[in-house]
């Protein structure tokens, strides 16, 4: 691990790890609080290291310190959720490769508390190392393999770190301007600093030097579309749709944000884009078709509860109060709280 004024949450995650680990290293890039004791009294090795604004230099540290031959790497805002002891253990002793872990994230977003899942690399054997100056990533030619390990991640609910981001990664741009990984991140930090416009331009260079094979992909392709809605460039978001459609037809996201985008498309100007009108119905419908997904990065409720509570507010709009109430139903089965209040709503 790698830390820095992580009293709040260092506890929480110590206390899930620690059982299941033989070492616990940790680098102090310069905390005051009293983050070095909490460690310590879990048995850490805390290490001091001179923070050079570069997270890559800051874990291999870290990972230098290890004397063992696999390493979990976690940050102070993550805790582990499930009993996955023997799980590490037995990719340990069957694998060569890269394990990826999925992670829990905590957002919100318009005013409703969120989550996502993401699969990073975080297990990996000794010799293994990180490379970024910032969204660091593991530099390998070993297969990244899925694990069972889950871990929830809270450390930007409420909590900004643009500012310290966006410095980094305006950095790491300037150093490798075509790289996507880098536009992609930069992008995103605007978008969640509400700066659509900001984001824009680094969106569509992302976009032009994305391969379709990057791990990342899909989700840039999702936030991308999210980032046209808000910055009212809708135009743009039809040619997108048109050429990524044959290539994340399995994608709750993808259609989950198709359908609001047709809706914010059509309602911009009914006369002239009526046509896509049918196309909310069916880009949600898709949704539930598919699915909650595992294969990808997604936003929790996307192939359920989400487009279930859209289709009613769609059916509602249109005037079809059965079918309405019948997909808020579906939604509030499954403890979503806004489809709850539409069916009090509607008697």
């Amino acid at each position: 691990m790698i830390v820095k004024n992580e009293a709040q949450d260092l506890a929480r995650c110590l206390e899930s790890a620690g059982p299941l680990v033989d070492e616990i290293v940790i680098a102090d890039t310069g905390s005051t609080d009293n983050t070095r004791e909490i460690a310590l009294s879990y048995g850490a090795k805390v290490y001091d290291y001179a923070w050079t604004h570069n997270f890559s230099d800051a874990r291999n540290f870290a990972l230098r310190q290890s004397t063992g031959d696999w390493n979990l790497v976690l940050d102070a805002d993550e805790y582990i959720l499930n009993d996955c002891g023997g799980e590490i253990r037995d990719f340990i002793a069957r694998h060569q490769g890269i394990g990826r872990i999925k992670r829990i994230d905590k957002f919100e977003q318009n005013g409703e508390v969120m989550e996502s899942q993401v699969f990073i690399s975080r297990l990996f054997p000794k010799g293994t190392f990180y490379t970024g100056i910032i969204h660091e990533q593991v530099v390998t030619d070993l297969p990244a393999l899925k694990t069972s390990i889950e871990v929830y991640h809270d450390g930007y609910f409420r909590r900004s770190k643009s500012d310290r981001n966006l410095k980094l990664l305006r950095s790491a741009v300037k150093e490798h301007p075509l790289d996507a990984y880098f536009l992609f991140q930069l992008a995103k930090e605007y978008r969640m600093a509400g700066d659509y416009r900001a984001a824009a331009p680094y969106f569509a260079q992302c976009y032009e030097h994305l391969r379709r094979e990057e791990a990342f992909y899909p989700l840039a392709v999702v936030d991308y579309l999210y980032n046209i809605i808000a910055s009212r460039h809708l135009e743009e978001g039809l040619e997108l749709i048109e050429r990524e459609k044959t290539f994340l037809p399995d994608y709750p996201d993808f259609h989950f944000v198709c359908g609001h985008y047709y809706r914010e498309l059509v309602f911009s100007n009914i006369e002239k884009y009526i046509a896509y009108f049918p196309q909310i119905e069916q880009s949600f419908l898709t949704c539930l078709a598919l699915g909650e997904t595992s294969r990808y990065d997604s936003v929790r409720g996307t192939g359920s509860f989400l487009p279930a509570y859209n289709l009613g507010v769609f059916y509602e709009t249109t005037g079809d109060t059965a079918k309405a109430r019948m997909y808020y139903e579906t939604a509030a089965r499954d403890g979503y709280k806004p489809a709850a209040d539409r069916l009090a709503k509607l008697g």
